[in-house]
This record gives C-alpha cells, sequence and structure tokens, in this order.
C-alpha cells in the first residue's frame, strides 16, 4: 500500500473519531476492551477494522496530545496487523520514534503527517505477538524542536480488541 493511502486511511480514522457526532453513523464502534476499543468504518474500498488505544500516561505531563496506537485490518487491500502511531504532532524526521515492551524494541520506519508505521510485516506480526503477551507498550518520538515524548499505552484488552477487529474483518 503507498504511503499516501497509509496516511489518507489513518487521518480519516482520526478525523471521523474527532468529529462532532452528526458523523459518528460513519463509524461504528465495535465494543470496549478495557484500554482497547474497535471501530469499523465502511469505505467505498471496503470495510477497515481497527484496534486502537490512547495512552495511560504521557510524559512530559504537561503537554496534552491527542496520541493514539492502532492495529488495522483492510481486507479488500490484504492488509492484517498494520501498526501505527500517532503522538499528536509532526514527528521528527531526524529521530527515531521506538516502540518498547519489555526487551522488545520495535523501530517505526515512516514518519509522515504524524503518523508513524513500520515496513515490514514480519516485525508488524512480532509486535502483535509481543503485545498480546504485554501488560504495556511504550512509544517514543521527538517533536520538531527535538525535545522526547513517551506515551505509555496499557495492553489490558488488547487481545480481544485485536481479535474484535480481525473478526470484524474477515
Amino acid at each position: 500500500m503507498s504511503l499516501i493511502k497509509k496516511i489518507l486511511y489513518l487521518s480519516s480514522i482520526i478525523l471521523f473519531i474527532s468529529l462532532s457526532k452528526s458523523f459518528a453513523q460513519d463509524v461504528k464502534k465495535i465494543g470496549k476492551f478495557k484500554d482497547w476499543e474497535v471501530l469499523v468504518i465502511s469505505e467505498t474500498s471496503g470495510k477497515v477494522c481497527f484496534a486502537q488505544s490512547i495512552p495511560v500516561l504521557q510524559a512530559p505531563k504537561k503537554s496534552k496530545r491527542d496520541a493514539r496506537l492502532f492495529v488495522t485490518f483492510r481486507p479488500n487491500e490484504k492488509i492484517a496487523n498494520e501498526i501505527s502511531a500517532t503522538a499528536g504532532y509532526e514527528f521528527n524526521k531526524n529521530n527515531s520514534v521506538l516502540a518498547t515492551s519489555g526487551n522488545n524494541k520495535f523501530k517505526f520506519d515512516i514518519k509522515q503527517q504524524g503518523f508513524a508505521w513500520m515496513t515490514s510485516n514480519k516485525k508488524e506480526n512480532i509486535m502483535v505477538k509481543v503485545m498480546k503477551k504485554g501488560s504495556r507498550i511504550m512509544v517514543a518520538g521527538y517533536n520538531d524542536k527535538g525535545s522526547q515524548t513517551i506515551d505509555h499505552y496499557s495492553l489490558l484488552g488488547f487481545t480481544k480488541a485485536y481479535n474484535s477487529a480481525k473478526k470484524a474483518c474477515s
């Protein structure tokens, strides 16, 4: 999938979630599983199903950002386990965006328009396995001024949310 399509999909997901209730009918909430929720968007190209979470802790504390972590499925495009993150700002191009859970580290390869993605399906599949077993994952990134932010995501409910999103798009 092209980078532009990925950006458009994630931008539309964030837009749908953050818009007023008048647009709520475009997004169907499948369920909430502890700290994760599952949503489905029906588009002309097919269904997009995703599990998402917001941070339980953000550093620095004083900067409130609209950060999210996603695992997305797009069956019509044969896309599964697509992991992406946004920290609520444009990532600095000179620094890496890293997800860490225990001793496991995952580097996001693409940073554009406030989102980060991995380019390796193999790495995404491994990260999903780690997330199913873990209790927390941290995503660290850098803003345009070079200041680091760290978003801590609870993995409570992740496996059920993941399975629900996968099933909704099967």
